[in-house]
């Protein structure tokens, strides 16, 4: 894979091989790196072997499907951004989107610019400006959120990558009331009513994995928002 200096590398998973080379001619016009895989097992290896700030991947597939792909490298340990293309939108199938790790949704048809906003907001969360704090000592469990991994005893756990997210963000604000809404912009890109579902989900999730230590509570403040302490 080619190294443009600054530029966003893109791995973009698609089975359509005209809609692939649509896709990536014109991420390439506007100065993104593109490399495409055809399948979930071509870009499993794809991932392996080469760096990329984001994956752009369908999810119905042939060999692997999207979910199954981006789990996969999950618990491989991978941390790239995910964007998931979908014909589908029932919300069982874009919540377990967010749950096999992806970062966020784009339901087919979508306008190229919209595709190339959210590419460069997900490269953008996943690194450059301002370092934030990224390890936490959270009650007994150390939390580190750019592994996105959450320790205990010995025991470790890999989470999703909105869990961690959302976990980053209430810990950078421990003891702080965050409004729904703000963390919402930050994480999600907005605060739609189909998205405050999702977080509260994954804050459901998250009370589950933080269980061992009763010590560490996710407060929600009816109608306002979440309070991290502990």
């Amino acid at each position: 894979m080619s190294d443009r200096g600054g530029d966003i590398s893109v791995l973009l998973v698609e089975d359509e091989h005209m809609l692939a080379e649509i896709l990536a001619d014109t991420l390439g016009d506007r100065g993104f790196v593109v490399d495409v895989a055809y399948d979930g097992r071509e870009a499993l290896e794809a991932m392996r072997h080469g760096h990329y700030d984001v994956m752009v991947t369908d999810v119905m597939m042939p060999c692997m499907d999207g979910y199954s792909l981006v789990k996969r490298l999950r618990e491989e340990g991978c941390g790239v951004p995910v964007l998931f293309l979908t014909a589908r939108s029932a919300t069982e199938d874009v919540v377990r989107g967010f749950e096999t790790g992806g970062n966020d949704f784009l339901r087919k048809p979508f306008a190229l610019e919209e595709l190339i906003v959210r590419v460069k907001a997900l490269a953008g969360r996943s690194g450059g400006g301002e370092v934030a704090e990224s390890r936490f000592e959270v009650g007994r469990y150390t939390f580190d959120a750019e592994r996105r991994t959450l320790s205990i005893e010995g025991r470790e756990t890999v989470l999703s990558g909105r869990e961690a997210e959302v976990l980053a963000y209430l810990c950078r604000r421990r003891g702080e009331t965050v409004s729904a809404a703000a963390l919402l912009r930050e994480v999600w890109g907005d605060d739609s009513f189909f998205n405050l579902r999702s977080l509260n989900v994954f804050v459901s999730r998250l009370r589950r994995r933080l269980a061992d230590d009763p010590s560490v509570e996710i407060v929600s403040l009816r109608g306002v928002g979440y309070k991290l302490r502990w």
